[in-house]
């Protein structure tokens, strides 16, 4: 699979907000299609980038599961997390997550990331700054799914 489609197939899981503002149809069974997928992760991307100012090289690094410490990048995970609505103030909002994933995630994505988020729960518990409550987050979820991917 390509880093290509593998952005493609996150969007799926970033794809609910629009659904949530009305702006967005219903592919079939409930699902979203991939160029609805391709649409919201590169819109919602794109939102982030331009309001953090971070490399989009770095930006890059984390569909490769890497993590560096930056702060613009830690903020852009935030930033992603929160217009998906799945993290609230630095803490994992899990029920609106799993009910994403089974709403519009297909089923070979949707279990890897059930069994990470499962994992992660409690992964930004004590971290007080947001960004980095959501990095923790993602570098959990990272690490618990093999199929991760990030916008």
């Amino acid at each position: 699979m390509t880093k290509r489609m593998e952005l493609v197939l996150f969007g799926l899981f970033a794809v609910v907000t629009l659904f949530q503002t009305g702006l967005g149809g219903v592919g079939v069974e409930g699902k979203a299609t991939v160029e609805q997928m391709t649409k919201t992760g590169e819109m919602i991307r794109n939102v982030c980038i331009g309001k953090l100012k971070v490399a989009e090289d770095l930006v890059n690094m984390l569909g490769d599961k890497q993590f560096p410490d930056n702060k613009e990048l830690k903020c852009y995970v935030n930033c992603i997390f929160e217009m998906m609505q799945v993290v609230k103030k630095g803490k994992l909002n899990y029920d609106a997550a799993m009910k994403q994933i089974d709403t519009i995630m297909p089923d070979e994505l949707a279990e890897p990331m059930r069994i990470a988020l499962n994992a992660c729960r409690t992964a930004s518990d004590g971290i007080k700054n947001n960004c980095d409550a959501s990095y923790a987050i993602a570098q959990c979820v990272a690490k618990n799914n093999p199929k991760f991917v990030f916008p």
